[in-house]
């Protein structure tokens, strides 16, 4: 990823912040936001002080305004636009797999709704004018999307949203926008159940450098074809 840039969100933790740093690892220069700024400070701390290249703003991708000034400032310091955005930010009001629709408050569904899909629609949206030619946009998610299980409510309705518009977005652009299904990773939103983040930064970096762009174009690409591909 020499050379390139790449903007991820939600990077404070979890999949976002360890997506962050695998690539700045591997050479990008990485721009990455979240709400708070606290864990950003201490993720480009690290990554400057391995000689990598990032550089933080906190923006709230409920917010357009916040989205576009991020990614007008990744653009900035690019000569071909942005090459990579992965759109990590999320929120899951409750415990885990204790939240049944039924039982959701109003307040909750709709910030659900508002970071993890909206969010994403936002983060493609504002990204698109600063889009290298070849870019790729990559949109994690899981198989609550897809298969109904009991008591995930609003953030199981919200990641089939959010697969939902990356597909929208890949029918409709001349970029490669897909879908990632890195499965349980222990982050916050999965009460720390599942693989280690890092394992999930791995199958990101491939969807965004050596997976075929005509396989992840409008689908959804997960361990399963990561480990067929890096056997």
């Amino acid at each position: 990823m020499d050379g390139q840039t790449a903007v991820v969100t939600g990077a404070s933790r979890g999949i976002g912040e360890a997506v962050a740093r695998r690539f700045a690892e591997e050479g990008a220069r990485v721009v990455v936001c979240a709400r708070e700024s606290d864990g950003l400070d201490e993720l480009v701390a690290d990554v400057e002080a391995a000689g990598g290249d990032a550089e933080a703003l906190r923006a709230d991708v409920r917010d357009e305004y916040d989205v576009e000034r991020l990614m007008e400032t990744a653009a900035r310091g690019s000569e071909r636009g942005i090459d990579v955005v992965v759109a990590c930010a999320g929120v899951y009001h409750g415990r885990p797999g204790e939240t049944p629709l039924d039982r959701e408050s109003y307040a909750a569904f709709d910030d659900t709704l508002r970071t993890n899909a909206r969010g994403v629609f936002t983060a493609i949206r504002e990204a698109i004018p600063h889009l290298a030619p070849d870019a790729r946009v990559l949109v994690p998610s899981g198989r609550v999307a897809r298969e109904a299980k009991p008591g995930y409510g609003a953030y199981a309705v919200s990641k089939a949203g959010a697969e939902a518009i990356a597909r929208g977005f890949a029918a409709e652009l001349d970029r490669t926008v897909g879908i990632v299904d890195p499965g349980q990773v222990a982050t916050d939103l999965t009460g720390g159940t599942g693989r280690d983040p890092a394992d999930a930064a791995g199958l990101v970096h491939w969807a965004a450098t050596d997976a075929p762009a005509e396989d992840l174009d409008g689908e959804i690409v997960g361990l399963r074809e990561y480990k067929k591909a890096t056997a």
